[in-house]
């Protein structure tokens, strides 16, 4: 699959099969990050490959965030227990971590770096045949989904990226053309 397709096809993917993702497959994933364009060559990006009690325990912080918009005390620990099998049952979950220097400007760039990282990975995933589903949010920042995660001081998780061979491919959502968003300067 050349590049060009591979970015065309590339969705965001919510329901998985049962065939899990081996160590070796997930090593093809994390050395096509790693080859992201890198200002500085600060190598910045930390990769956690949770196992099912990892995933399980940042389905529960995760689902705890989402009960507290939930009135019933019943429904909030049927949210919680969803929301932690959800997770614990997926077939390979990574949390991406970026460095954090001292220096904002390399922050930036270095956050911008992780970002690419991510794109290599979901892209390389695609011609792999799986399916991934990026998230971000304030849950990364949550000290129980840190734990649970095992993301080190210093890190800054930016996101997570669920990681399965596709039960479903969702048809591709309409995308204004480029030309929209672009500005000749002569």
């Amino acid at each position: 699959m050349d590049i060009s397709h591979a970015i065309s096809e590339r969705r965001s993917i919510k329901s998985f099969t049962d065939r899990s993702v081996s160590p070796d497959e997930i090593e093809r994933l994390l050395t096509a990050a790693v080859l992201a364009p890198n200002h500085r060559m600060t190598e910045p990006w930390r990769f956690y490959v949770l196992g099912p009690e990892a995933r399980a325990g940042f389905g529960r912080a995760l689902g705890h965030r989402k009960a507290k918009r939930v009135d019933d005390p019943d429904a909030k620990v049927a949210v919680v227990e969803k929301v932690e099998v959800v997770h614990r049952d997926l077939p390979a979950m990574l949390a991406v971590a970026t460095t954090l220097d001292e220096n904002p400007e390399i922050r930036e760039e270095d956050y911008a770096a992780t970002y690419m990282a991510i794109q290599n990975l979901c892209l390389t995933a695609l011609v792999l045949g799986f399916g991934t589903h990026v998230k971000s949010g304030g849950v990364m920042d949550d000290p129980r989904a840190r734990e649970a995660m095992g993301v080190r001081s210093g890190e800054r998780v930016i996101a997570t990226i669920a990681v399965g061979e596709p039960a479903a491919v969702p048809a591709a959502k309409p995308r204004r053309s480029a030309h929209q968003f672009t500005t000749w300067v002569p």
